[in-house]
């Protein structure tokens, strides 16, 4: 589904990105884990076209995307929910939604709309409402039903347990966990290694702006490293 060999990207004269190799099959759910400032969200400008590289390649289920723009990305079928969730706030959910199904599956808006509210029921109830006045664990699952909207073939996900409380995180994780049965191929973006590792298929940890470590899931949650670094054991 994605390949990423030897991308490198930054801003200016100050390079971030130093030859990142990450590859997702599909169906899979991949975590891509990190600390703040190992590089992550300029991973993720790249990924949607919003940074261009300056060497390395990008293949999305067959095609070359490495410096496309980012309509074109999406409209692939490459949709991102950006950390923060960045809902429209005086636009309601049922604005917010449709809005997903600009660029990608706009024909089949209506049968979308119903499978998201499926997926996150507590949004039904609060279709007329403004996005701006809802909970935090309300928004996120607003972001992310944007972002299937567009009926993607791999959806981003930027920090989605992020400012969230422990119960609600528990819920995300789940709920992303749910996704990925029904088939939807993920990449998780988090710094929350103990739950990431636990939906994942496998995981990459971005350390200053390359790949760590790497490999299963199962095995990384037992790596000593990794239990040193970010799970403080």
């Amino acid at each position: 589904m994605l390949e990423v060999a030897g991308l490198r990207a930054g801003y200016g004269e100050t390079e971030i990105l130093r030859g990142i190799d990450l590859a997702i099959a599909d169906s899979e759910i991949v975590a891509l884990l990190g600390s703040n400032g190992a590089g992550k969200t300029t991973f993720n400008a790249v990924l949607s076209g919003l940074i261009r590289p300056s060497a390395g390649r990008i293949r999305f289920d067959g095609a070359d995307i490495a410096g496309s723009d980012p309509a074109t990305i999406v409209k692939a079928g490459l949709v991102q929910v950006p950390e923060g969730r960045h809902v429209f706030p005086n636009l309601s959910v049922k604005e917010n939604l449709e809005l997903g199904g600009y660029r990608r599956g706009r024909e089949r808006r209506s049968h979308n709309i119903e499978r998201v509210l499926t997926i996150f029921p507590r949004l039904r109830e609060r279709m007329a409402q403004k996005a701006g006045t809802l909970s935090g664990g309300e928004q996120q699952m607003l972001a992310i039903g944007r972002g299937m909207m567009s009926e993607p073939k791999l959806l981003v996900l930027d920090e989605p347990s992020l400012g969230l409380s422990p119960m609600l995180v528990e819920e995300m994780f789940a709920l992303i966990g749910k996704l990925n049965e029904e088939g939807l191929t993920i990449l998780l973006v988090e710094q929350n290694v103990r739950q990431s590792l636990d939906i994942a298929t496998r995981a990459f940890v971005m350390e200053n702006g390359a790949i760590g470590l790497s490999g299963p899931a199962d095995d990384l949650m037992r790596d000593p490293q990794l239990q040193r670094s970010y799970l403080g054991i």
